[in-house]
């Protein structure tokens, strides 16, 4: 895939990151350069993550200068890191123009993954999720979502000395309305040049964009694919998720299986419980019968992270219990997710940019 070659907003100088290797080849060849160089500069842009052209030192002052004045290069920054009780490790980043946006590393006895965000803010509004009392900015760009995994990756060798194992689009915004920078970012995560990281360990979550989940059949991706369901039908997804609305169960039902067809990718239903409103055996017979239409490979039932600005609750222990052996029992692959950096606000729908 071509990266789209866009202006940096600030200065108007092109992202030297969105160059393809011939752009920046002809124009190290326009300065009197060696072809070299090139390699050089590609590794201080994606593997050793150089956050401005001064970072390249072993680049000539004079070429150092002359890619400042021709190029800009926007790399997310670290603003603030947080550290959970349980591991859990949550930054906020900022964009070249002063923006925030979260990313959290989880790390496991058997992973470390990096849970990213794709859009700075969110549009959809669901309504247990803090993100979706936003509003939505504008797009991360794929080098600024490359930028959040690559500084994630920097924390999980420094703290745990070892690589991140697993990378989830579950972070702010929804990656299905942010399609070609997600998979452009993707892309380059997986290159040999880059973080040479298996599609297979890659997980993107969508609320469901029926359209573009086709289109990543058409596409031929090779990474999973989550749902966030949430509610086991239309009435109940209607009310705490507009986009349902416009993309309900039928048509997403529709959508998964023409994905699986195209791609055999593993699929992943999530949904998180809520007290009285779809913790009951009868919402989860609605959810078993949704499982048994698509193929499925695994239920995440997830514990909900109370937010400030919503009324929702979580069950107590014994409904949880209750409804995790009544899909047991009915061979739903099912796993409760415990939450992880609620602390730190760094839980399932709690990223918001609180803090300092």
């Amino acid at each position: 895939m071509g990266f789209v070659l866009y202006l940096c907003r600030m200065n108007q100088l092109p992202n030297i990151r969105a160059l393809s290797n011939e752009q920046l080849l002809t124009f190290l060849e326009s300065i009197g350069e060696k072809k070299f160089r090139l390699q050089q500069i590609k590794e201080w842009l994606w593997q050793k993550h150089a956050a401005s052209f001064d970072d390249m030192t072993n680049l000539s002052k004079s070429l150092r200068q002359q890619l400042s004045e021709h190029f800009s290069l926007p790399a997310l920054t670290i603003d603030t890191t947080q550290y959970s009780a349980d591991g859990t490790v949550k930054t906020r980043f900022n964009t070249h123009e002063g923006y925030k946006v979260e990313g959290v590393l989880i790390p496991t006895d058997e992973r470390r993954t990096a849970c990213v965000s794709s859009q700075i803010g969110c549009s959809l509004s669901c309504k247990f999720c803090a993100t979706g009392y936003m509003d939505r900015k504008r797009n991360l760009t794929f080098d600024e979502i490359y930028d959040q995994v690559a500084l994630i990756n920097q924390q999980s060798e420094s703290l745990f000395e070892k690589k991140l194992t697993n990378i989830v689009f579950m972070g702010m915004g929804e990656p299905l309305l942010n399609y070609n920078n997600v998979l452009a970012a993707i892309e380059r995560i997986t290159a040999e040049d880059g973080l040479h990281m298996s599609p297979r360990r890659i997980t993107v979550s969508t609320a469901g964009v029926a359209k573009q989940i086709k289109k990543l059949g058409d596409d031929g991706v090779k990474f999973k694919l989550a749902l966030s369901l949430h509610a086991p039908n239309d009435a109940k997804r209607n009310e705490i998720m507009p986009i349902n609305e416009t993309n309900n169960l039928k048509v997403l039902i529709e959508a998964l299986n023409y994905f699986y067809a195209k791609t055999k990718n593993e699929i992943t239903f999530e949904y998180i419980l809520f007290k009285n409103f779809n913790d009951s055996l009868k919402d989860a017979d609605e959810l078993i019968k949704i499982y048994r239409q698509v193929p499925a490979d695994l239920v995440n039932i997830i514990e909900y992270n109370p937010i400030d600005i919503a009324t929702f609750q979580k069950p107590d222990e014994p409904a949880m219990e209750r409804f995790m052996q009544y899909l047991e029992k009915h061979k739903v692959n099912a796993r409760l997710r415990r939450s992880r950096g609620k602390d730190i606000d760094a839980a399932c729908g709690q990223l918001a940019n609180k803090g300092k």
